[in-house]
């Protein structure tokens, strides 16, 4: 497999079955490009940390094929480039957050000297000569992204970096993980929630037992917009619909309404024809559908499942 130089990451037909028969990622393609932040939505055990696990070279497909950062997945070319914090991550306790990330760096054969730089970016700096064991969960994740950033990286992997945090803690870490994907930097992070991918991803990919089921941008997830339509008569105004738009995108609600999935910018012709056709238009209300509603469509599940 050649990798296109305009993408971080290309993945085809990656699969990952275990020795214990259990299929965790079947058949994923995946393409993020250079310079976005991409986020990697499911439910738990739908197979992120699996595929991450996979493209940071720790674990080895059963059959597919990836090109990451510029090399395969685990090759020094790839490593070279690639910094990743895939579940908790583990330091020794009773070393200081700087004395960790020195025996890292030296790990590495990154230079001492990086080790500032990445404290002050994660906003770690001021207590960095604390041991590690008296830090908060926040602190060690940050700590965990410090460490992932000693290569300076192209391309960083985060699963699940909010995982344990606080409501503050974790908007303090959305608010880092803008700073990091700024530049030419790519970033991609896992996670079921949906509103700390909405918040922070320029495009987002949806898995659900192992395979990808959705990729683009939140609107494109989205799909469109939903009308409520009230008219008379009620029966010649779905008709209509359904053929403008297809059956399966045309539904009735409780109060008797209609609801009709459609992109945005199709309101007026929607309502236009109803009326050329004789139907008495009384409600034509249009409002975005809701990530949340997509995501269960998509995975049979509810967000932070």
């Amino acid at each position: 497999m050649t990798g296109d130089a305009a993408n971080a990451i290309e993945a085809r037909g990656l699969t990952k079955r275990y020795p214990s028969g259990v299929l965790a990622v079947e058949g994923l393609d995946l393409t993020i490009r250079q310079s976005e932040v991409y986020g990697f939505l499911g439910p738990n055990g739908a197979g992120k940390t699996t595929t991450m696990r996979m493209l940071a070279g720790l674990v080895k497909p059963t059959s597919g094929s990836a090109i990451v950062a510029a090399g395969r997945p685990g090759s020094p070319e790839s490593l070279a480039r690639l910094g990743a914090m895939i579940e908790a991550p583990a330091f020794w306790p009773y070393l200081s957050g700087r004395d960790n990330l020195r025996l890292l760096a030296r790990y590495c054969r990154v230079p001492d000297s990086r080790v500032t730089p990445v404290l002050k970016e994660v906003e770690l700096a001021e207590r960095a000569d604390r041991a590690v064991g008296t830090y908060s969960t926040g602190m060690k994740q940050r700590l965990g992204v410090a460490a992932a950033l000693l290569k300076a990286p192209d391309l960083l992997i985060l699963d699940e970096p909010t995982s344990g945090l606080d409501p503050q803690g974790m908007a303090e870490f959305r608010d880092l993980i803008r700073q990091l994907g700024q530049g030419h930097r790519t970033v991609l992070i896992s996670s079921h929630l949906l509103g700390e991918v909405e918040q922070i991803c320029t495009r987002v990919g949806v898995i659900s037992k192992g395979r990808l089921v959705a990729e683009g941008t939140i609107d494109e997830i989205r799909g469109g917009a939903e009308l409520t339509v009230r008219a008379q008569p009620a029966d010649r105004a779905r008709q209509l619909l359904e053929e403008a738009v297809g059956a399966d995108r045309v539904g009735l609600l409780a109060d008797g309404a209609m609801s009709v999935r459609v992109d945005l910018g199709r309101s007026g012709e929607l309502g236009q024809l109803l009326v050329m056709n004789g139907v008495v238009v009384t409600e034509l209300r249009a409002a975005g559908r809701s990530l949340e509603s997509v995501f269960m469509e998509l995975t049979g599940t509810e967000a932070g499942e």
